[in-house]
């Protein structure tokens, strides 16, 4: 029997852990897959202006929602690279190849929800140890099942965001 939610979840700002960046952004993490029953896994990124957000990969099981509460966005979505402004609504289905930063110039503020929601809070914790230089980003690739996070290369993102 799959377990449910039997009850609305709640979590006030200051209660919500919040994994720091060396830019100046930040992870806010709101709920794991285990807080919603599975259904779910919400963070809140905020970005510094023309800061990468994640490399390209894709997600076997879930689909990935991106809202831009502010700022505005690059996204790699397949093979193509959009602009995604203040209000704009991203919805990245399993297996598509994605990635995502902030338009240089501009810093970015972000709601992701991912459906089914798999463990995560380990990853974005991974991530910040990384992004500090505590951590080799190799450390993450024997945990891209664990976490449903498949890297890829991808010629048009390093093409645009890694020539700035």
């Amino acid at each position: 029997m799959t377990a449910t939610m039997t009850q609305a979840m709640v979590v006030p700002a200051e209660a919500a852990e919040v994994v720091g960046l060396p830019s100046g952004g930040a992870f806010t993490l709101l709920a794991d897959a285990s807080d919603t029953a599975g259904a779910l896994g919400a963070n809140r990124l905020t970005l510094e202006p023309g800061r990468d957000g994640a490399r390209p990969h894709y997600h076997a099981l879930s689909t990935e929602l991106f809202y831009v509460v502010d700022g505005e966005m690059e996204f790699l979505l397949g093979e193509r690279v959009t602009t995604v402004a203040k209000g704009g609504l991203v919805v990245v289905p399993p297996r598509l190849p994605h990635a995502f930063g902030a338009v240089p110039g501009t810093g970015a503020d972000l709601l992701i929800v991912l459906t089914p929601g798999i463990e995560r809070f380990g990853y974005f914790r991974q991530l910040g140890r990384i992004a500090h230089g505590l951590e080799p980003f190799d450390g993450l690739l024997p945990e891209q099942e664990r976490y449903d996070v498949h890297f890829v290369e991808a010629v048009a993102w390093q093409s645009l965001r890694g020539s700035r």
